[in-house]
């Protein structure tokens, strides 16, 4: 198994391979709130209309970001944005000089054991299509987070 993001960078990281460390969880497409005196950044389990709740991707991954003008990609561009980012997300983690969890489907080779193992949303979220944007701060959840 070639291993590349133990041995390069990021920046030096073909599309296919950025796009492969993605783990699939659906954690950073969950409704976050920012504590407007604290700056704290809490996640909720509201999920984005576009996750499938079954399979945590974006079910219109390619147009996403002009369907919803606030979706965030995920580049080095952005990279004072990954603080947003879940501590399971690989970006992150690399960026931090981790490991991948022993979970993520680069080791495991599927996406079934984080999926089982309780890593993703599956299971655990509601779609924004049914809460009200003012009711946010009810569905603050900190599993996301960890």
């Amino acid at each position: 198994m070639d291993k590349f993001w133990e041995t390069k960078t990021l920046a030096q990281m073909s599309q296919s391979e950025w796009e492969s460390l993605c783990d699939g969880c659906g954690k950073c497409c969950l409704n976050k709130i920012i504590d407007d005196e604290t700056e704290d950044l809490h996640f909720t389990n509201v999920a984005c209309h576009l996750l499938h709740t079954k399979t945590c991707r974006c079910k219109k991954y390619e147009k996403r970001l002009k369907i919803v003008p606030e979706c965030v990609k995920v580049s080095l561009d952005d990279i004072e944005q990954f603080h947003w980012l879940p501590a399971s997300c690989a970006y992150k983690l690399l960026i931090e000089d981790k490991s991948l969890p022993e979970w993520h489907p680069l080791l495991t080779g599927s996406q079934s054991a984080m999926h089982k193992g309780g890593h993703s949303v599956r299971g655990k979220i509601v779609s924004e299509t049914q809460v009200h944007p003012d009711n946010l701060e009810d569905h603050i959840a900190i599993w996301p987070a960890e």
